[in-house]
């Protein structure tokens, strides 16, 4: 059984609330309850927090015992090194994934620290982006 962990970064608990033109109506919660019953060969789990080094401790915890991560660092894709960083030190493959198209957005989020090192990039298809990111690691033929 694959061990898969989904990392949210700040705001993405208003899911559902925030910008539903953007990020739509459901929450991050309805909408992995979903994914856990459609994948049950996948040990799943979630952590959200708007807290940089909350992020960056659970990417170092997960990083080697995992295997895989699903990453939405949100707004701080834009502007943590130490995200990056921490993706980068890590043995776990990371996908990164963004609810929305962050090239058809402002300027500033054309820019991931995340991208570098992380094995791939999921974004614009809504919260299917995250399932996109699992059926990655269970369908990939290349290894990671």
């Amino acid at each position: 059984m694959k061990k898969l962990i989904i990392i949210n970064g700040p705001n993405l608990n208003l899911l559902g609330k925030r910008e539903t033109n953007i990020y739509g109506n459901l929450t991050f919660m309805e909408f992995f309850d979903t994914v856990k019953e459609k994948y049950p060969e996948v040990r799943l789990e979630h952590f959200q927090s708007n807290i940089e080094g909350e992020l960056i401790d659970k990417l170092q915890e997960a990083g080697f015992s995992y295997d895989g991560i699903i990453l939405n660092a949100a707004a701080y894709t834009h502007t943590s090194v130490g995200i990056g960083d921490a993706v980068k030190a890590i043995e776990t493959p990371v996908v990164e994934v963004h609810i929305s198209n962050t090239f058809a957005r402002e300027e500033f989020r054309h820019q991931s620290y995340i991208s570098p090192n992380a094995h791939g990039v999921i974004l614009g298809f809504g919260l299917q982006s995250y399932e996109l990111a699992i059926q990655s690691f269970l369908y990939n033929s290349s290894g990671f």
